[in-house]
């Protein structure tokens, strides 16, 4: 039995059975006196070890904005086949997200192996990210699809979520695509690119 056999099965199990609501956690703030359970640099170094992808957030310019919003992320993941969902995180302090927030929309753009340079100028707070860039409108959103990107995943915002000291931001796809070429994408591990 493959795994969509086996999923098949525990909900099969599962149905009909009585569902017990857990109590929700407390939910609060860290005082100033309590210490983190694990030091940040030890916590960077640790999950620095696992290699991700790396992805340009962006969303269109809104009615008072020159350019398009975009930031570079390299914590993206697919959530959902039913209905079609990707999420992202982002930290609280982003001034890019509020832009990207008031849009409610954006395309995950996933770098290819060629563009750490790319991933970089997306990086920088403050600056003209878009300056020099291809890009085109996604089609159903309107946000920028970056020229040369491994893929595009054009969405809606689902939902957002807290998470620490920063946000999960689910989207809704509505359109995707990937060249028929498929080449290597960028890969992030222990703080440098591969």
């Amino acid at each position: 039995m493959g795994h969509a056999g086996m999923a098949a099965a525990a909900v099969r199990h599962l149905r009909g059975r009585p569902v017990e609501a857990h109590p929700r956690p407390e939910l609060r703030c860290v005082r100033e006196d309590e210490r983190a359970p694990v030091d940040q640099g030890e916590f960077r170094r640790v999950l620095g070890t696992f290699a991700t992808g790396v992805t340009v957030i962006t969303a269109p310019a809104g009615a008072d904005e020159d350019a398009p919003a975009g930031f570079a992320c390299q914590s993206f993941t697919s959530l959902s086949l039913d209905p079609p969902l990707v999420a992202f995180m982002v930290g609280r302090t982003s001034t890019t997200w509020p832009r990207i927030a008031r849009a409610g929309v954006f395309c995950v753009n996933v770098l290819s192996a060629g563009q750490a340079g790319l991933c970089r100028a997306f990086a920088v707070s403050g600056a003209d990210k878009f300056a020099g860039v291809a890009h085109d409108p996604a089609p159903t959103t309107g946000s920028p699809r970056l020229t040369g990107a491994a893929a595009w995943i054009d969405c809606t915002i689902h939902a957002v979520h807290t998470g620490g000291d920063h946000l999960i931001v689910v989207g809704r796809v509505n359109a995707l695509g990937a060249p028929a070429s498929g080449g290597a994408p960028l890969l992030f591990h222990r703080g440098r690119f591969l």
